[in-house]
């Protein structure tokens, strides 16, 4: 089942364009037009396949990408939107002219590159990852195992995720491999969109971010739908409060299963599911184990590196997550920051871990001060540069405070220089040409100083204490 047409399309892009030995990139359409533009070149794109309302974007950076040398548009219009891109083709007219018979490649190398996605960085631009034949298979094949996501011919998988993210976390790949049906809600899926599909089409399995079952419990609550053929909800992208959990298993009888992983591991990483000794452990109890990002999927490596080396499985020493395996990357895409991340065999994520006794993993924080906002990263540092660009800012920190939609927000910390002046509302008409909406902070706060480590560095972990108290104080009002 498509909403869109261009659904469809693209379901078929993704394994069309392996199919031939091409690259399939995916790219996030939320992103800046410099970062777009940057992405398009960085990966040397040659060929753009584009959704027509999306159009305008890609005129506004055109003379930005030359390398591109043909566009093609999907659209369910029988005839091409006017359109300053050249050369342009129409989807549908390509394949109606297409010789039916072309051969797909049956002698590809497993090694070579199937599929390719950016993850936002941190600082600076986004960051290539590339997949290969032999990793999308494997990725895919290990979403069917019984303890991770059990795809199977019966399921009806409904992916609530943007396919750019991660290949929509393997799912295409996975559910048609498996002979499931696919539901696509297109990119207009409001809360009403998908309470609808799941009750019409009798989805079994669906996935998204916290954000999107935040919203489907508040429309089950206002509508009469029988979402009775769910037999789990896969949430990942960041952790979703006990509320969230609770919500869907105790008033609909809906298993929620927590998920981790991120562009560099395909993503398939970590699902939370007791363990079948823990069956007898109290409801509490046992939600205290799927509030975790849960345990390592098979054909994976995990190690945790402390402050003194390895950490101790107890549940409350702290480390960074280090991964290694068949679908885990091994580098970035022709960019120096692979040393950063890739080392001695071993992707060092970011994300600091608890470990259990049982092996159950619960993400800590991050070791970069990435915010987290309704499953898409911001970058603070990006934020911070732009301010302190303005010639009225001194200093610039930016920190997430939690959000009850959203899981997190940028607020922005501003020290003015000595003598100047600027107001809320100047410093965002100077950004607003430089990012897109969602990323602008929630709220600019002017202090007469931003707290320091004792070399000089911003002590973000007191600020974001501070501005999150602040926050909640006038919640409460």
């Amino acid at each position: 089942h498509y909403r869109q047409k261009s659904a469809e399309n693209h379901l078929e892009a993704y394994f069309a364009i392996p199919g031939i030995g091409a690259v399939l990139h995916t790219i996030n359409i939320r992103l800046s037009p410099q970062h777009i533009s940057y992405i398009i070149n960085h990966a040397d794109d040659r060929v753009l396949l584009i959704d027509d309302d999306l159009l305008p974007a890609i005129e506004a950076i055109k003379d930005e990408i030359p390398n591109v040398r043909a566009f093609i548009v999907m659209t369910d219009a029988d005839e091409l939107p006017e359109t300053t891109l050249s050369p342009v083709y129409h989807y549908e007219k390509l394949l109606a002219e297409g010789d039916p018979t072309f051969p797909f490649l049956k002698d590809l190398d497993e090694y070579q590159p199937a599929g390719m996605c950016y993850t936002s960085a941190t600082t600076g631009n986004p960051k290539g990852v590339v997949y290969t034949h032999r990793s999308t298979v494997l990725h895919a094949m290990a979403l069917g195992l019984a303890d991770t996501q059990g795809l199977c011919e019966r399921d009806v998988v409904m992916p609530v995720v943007p396919m750019f993210h991660v290949n929509a976390w393997g799912l295409p790949f996975a559910a048609t491999w498996f002979g499931s049906t696919i539901v696509m809600p297109g990119p207009a899926f409001t809360p009403k969109v998908l309470a609808e599909l799941i009750d019409s089409e009798r989805v079994t399995i669906t996935a998204g971010v916290p954000t999107i079952w935040l919203g489907l419990l508040q429309e089950l609550e206002k509508g009469n739908y029988d979402v009775s053929s769910l037999t789990r909800v896969i949430c990942g992208g960041s952790a979703a409060p006990k509320g969230i959990i609770r919500a869907f298993e105790e008033k609909y009888g809906i298993p929620f299963i927590h998920a981790y992983g991120m562009t560099e591991t395909s993503p398939l990483v970590l699902v939370s599911r007791p363990k079948s000794y823990q069956d007898g452990l109290s409801y509490e109890e046992k939600l205290d184990i799927r509030a975790k990002q849960g345990l390592l999927a098979p054909g994976l490596e995990m190690k945790v590196i402390g402050q003194n080396g390895p950490v101790r499985w107890d549940g409350q020493e702290m480390g960074e997550l280090c991964l290694r395996g068949p679908w885990i990357a091994a580098e970035y895409y022709n960019d120096e920051r692979t040393n950063e991340a890739f080392r001695d065999g071993w992707l060092h994520t970011g994300d600091v871990v608890t470990v259990d006794e049982e092996g159950f993993v619960k993400i800590v924080d991050r070791t970069k001060d990435v915010i987290k906002s309704g499953g898409e990263w911001i970058s603070s540092v990006d934020l911070e540069n732009a301010l302190m660009a303005h010639e009225a800012v001194f200093e610039a920190a930016v920190v997430a405070v939690p959000h009850p939609k959203w899981q997190e927000r940028p607020i922005a910390c501003v020290v003015l220089k000595e003598g100047k002046r600027v107001t809320k509302e100047e410093l965002y008409d100077f950004l607003r040409p430089q990012f897109t909406k969602w990323w602008l902070p929630d709220d600019i706060v002017f202090l007469d100083e931003i707290p320091k480590t004792s070399v000089g560095k911003f002590l973000k972990r007191k600020l974001r204490d501070e501005m999150a108290a602040r926050y909640a104080d006038a919640a409460k009002e």
